[in-house]
């Protein structure tokens, strides 16, 4: 049944009686809280090396995000020599998040036709950077033998083990595909719409993923601790201008910021969805408040968005208090959204397997319970690789990985509350149909949950 807060409903539908409304309370709020990571994440990731470029802690980062893209378009056009307080990134985070909660707010009615262009977008930026690479490194390309069979190991893991971690930056990349399930009450025939819409997000991320690392490995200089030490900041940066040199650099790093803000847009529109649902069956603080729909703005859910936004300027606090707590709660968006897609698929192979009615888009009797068992066992292993502290088996204080701590304060939180109080009330996710349509669901053998 198409839902905006689809997971936890389907956890709650298809769980044991005795299980599903603390497992659904959870998932709901790891969820939430994972999309809000996750646009943290986009919009700022963490401090970037040339705020420490003496100090081991950020030297094999991942610096994805928005604000630290724009910023080193400055630092690129003036040759390295001026370097961005955390203040000047912290304001740059807060003007995009406010940027991105009002674009979602005034854009309701071609949100539709928005996502389209940011499709586009992205192929733009793919197509620039497989062509634009390979012709200005076209004197300097690395062999075939260094692309496909040479390794390099920049932690102090075990090889095999450093060649696992680096799973998590194409895990990281697919996150929150579930965004199709968020507005599949806003979307034409969602029952086949959602799920081509998350094939076709994986698939393409996939496809094309693979072809930018040929290019990347075929251009990089060889030379890795300059890339990843670069004064630009930004090791994608570095690789750009050892190939198409300043000009051609700008441009590039241009495209890659405005796609990326492209990329926050959806996720605060996918986290308001999920917030303004959890809000509707009354499970987050202050429901009543954020459960209204704002008629003036296009139906939308007005004070979800701008309750998400207000809670990722807050969470952004954490680049500047404590950097390697920031990095554990943006690394929330892999291992809160891993759980809640978790959840609802153990939910169904174990509980609800006799109440699965399969949809127009279905892999089949043969190949649906070993597909799930597969899923789970991939959403655990990646959940476990985001706790790893990526450096090396020898953390510091600074370097350490607190995803557990962040991660597990959330989850035991999650269920502390249910336990301790919410369970007086919670009941799961309240129906808002009208009966002739629930009679039609049980009619097609669905069993829909009271409150």
């Amino acid at each position: 049944m198409p839902t905006s807060g689809g997971l936890y409903w389907w956890t709650h539908f298809f769980a044991s009686p005795s299980s599903r409304n603390p497992l659904s309370f959870l998932v709901g709020y790891s969820n939430t809280l994972g999309l809000v990571a996750g646009l943290c994440s986009i919009d700022c990731e963490q401090l970037p090396i040339w705020l420490n470029s003496t100090d081991e802690r950020y030297s094999s980062s991942p610096l994805d995000g928005f604000s630290l893209m724009f910023l080193s378009v400055i630092v690129i056009a003036r040759d390295g020599n001026w370097t961005p307080s955390n203040g000047v990134i912290y304001a740059t985070y807060l003007a995009t998040v406010l940027c991105h909660a009002g674009v979602a707010t005034v854009s309701s009615k071609i949100m539709g036709k928005l996502q389209t262009v940011f499709v586009v977008m992205n192929f733009v930026v793919i197509a620039a950077t497989i062509i634009a690479l390979p012709i200005g490194a076209r004197y300097h390309r690395n062999s075939g033998h260094y692309i496909f069979a040479e390794t390099a190991n920049l932690t102090t893991w075990p090889t095999g083990w450093t060649f696992m971690l680096s799973w998590l930056a194409p895990i990281w990349t697919i996150g929150s595909f579930d965004s199709c399930v968020h507005l599949s009450e806003e979307a034409t025939h969602p029952n086949k719409a959602v799920p081509f819409g998350i094939l076709t997000s994986i698939g393409s991320c996939w496809f094309f993923g693979f072809i930018i690392m040929i290019v990347l490995a075929a251009t990089i200089n060889p030379d890795l601790d300059s890339v990843t030490g670069t004064s630009f900041g930004q090791p994608m940066a570095q690789i750009y201008y050892d190939a198409v040199r300043k000009s051609g650099t700008i441009g590039l790093m241009c495209l890659l910021f405005i796609t990326q803000f492209l990329m926050g847009i959806s996720i605060i529109v996918a986290a308001s969805r999920q917030t303004w649902a959890f809000s509707r069956d009354g499970a987050l603080p202050f429901s009543p408040f954020f459960r209204p729909i704002s008629q003036r703005f296009g139906f939308i859910p007005l004070r979800a968005v701008w309750g998400c936004a207000f809670l990722a300027m807050v969470l952004g606090l954490l680049t500047l208090i404590a950097p390697a707590a920031a990095q554990a709660l943006f690394s929330l968006a892999v291992a809160g959204n891993n759980l809640a897609w978790g959840v609802p698929i153990f939910a169904r192979v174990v509980w609800g397997q006799e109440k699965f009615v399969p949809g127009p888009f279905y892999t089949g009797d043969r190949f649906s319970v070993p597909v799930a068992w597969t899923a789970i066992v991939f959403l655990v292993f990646g959940t476990l690789l985001a706790m790893f502290p990526v450096e090396g088996p020898s953390p510091t204080p600074q370097s350490m990985n607190y995803t557990v701590v962040i991660s597990g304060a959330v989850w035991f939180g999650a269920l502390t509350y249910y336990y301790v109080y919410a369970r007086k009330w919670f009941t799961g996710p309240k129906i808002t149909i009208a009966e002739e349509q629930q009679v039609a669901l049980r009619e097609k053998g669905l069993e829909i949950p009271t409150g």
